[in-house]
């Protein structure tokens, strides 16, 4: 019955609180201007796939709202020390997948589906794991929701062709990984 912890309650409500407001403006107090002008060209991609702008909003917004709700775990000293492990292991991944996503970009008619679907399940796993006690199932489904659109190897490949409409919105995202890998953040 005396389990109550004023922290945990915190937590709870501020958890709560930015998955409410997960749009834009909110969201730039918690995301760099590089990280937004990724996601805004993520949303391109989504809504040029999908042709549902709908849609693709929502896969942003997922995306956001975990980005967000990890952050503020991460801040809060809430993971483990096998957590932080497997955190680090995740950006590694990450990081891979930016390198790899730059690398298909930059020299025409290397992508590779398999590679890079298998890099995006990987990281999809890996953020469940480092999430499963700490976020509710609802939150675990954003996570599906959104590692599963973009693993999507119909989406994947019209990202990656060098002749098709999506080469503009990659260049953008590549650029800002470049960026975001240069400042260490991923």
């Amino acid at each position: 019955m005396d389990n109550f912890k004023s922290k945990t309650l915190a937590m709870t409500a501020q958890k709560k609180i930015l998955g409410k407001m997960a749009n834009k403006t909110s969201v730039q107090m918690f995301i760099d201007d590089t990280t937004s002008e990724i996601l805004d060209e993520l949303y391109h991609i989504s809504k040029h796939h999908t042709g549902n702008r709908t849609e693709a909003q929502k896969v942003i917004k997922n995306l956001i709202k975990i980005a967000v709700k990890i952050g503020l775990l991460f801040r809060n000293n809430c993971f483990s020390t096998e957590e932080l492990v497997l955190a680090t292991d995740f950006k590694k991944k990450l990081r891979q997948g930016a390198m790899t996503s730059t690398s298909f970009y930059e020299v025409d008619f290397t992508f590779d589906q398999a590679v890079m679907e298998d890099i995006l399940t990987s990281c999809r796993d890996m953020l469940l794991k480092l999430v499963n006690t700490h976020l509710t199932p609802k939150s675990h489904g954003r996570i599906k929701h959104v590692f599963n659109h973009y693993s999507n190897p119909e989406l994947l490949t019209a990202l990656f062709d060098p002749n098709g409409p999506l080469r503009p919105n990659l260049a953008k995202i590549c650029k800002g990984l470049d960026k975001l890998m240069e400042d260490g953040t991923i």
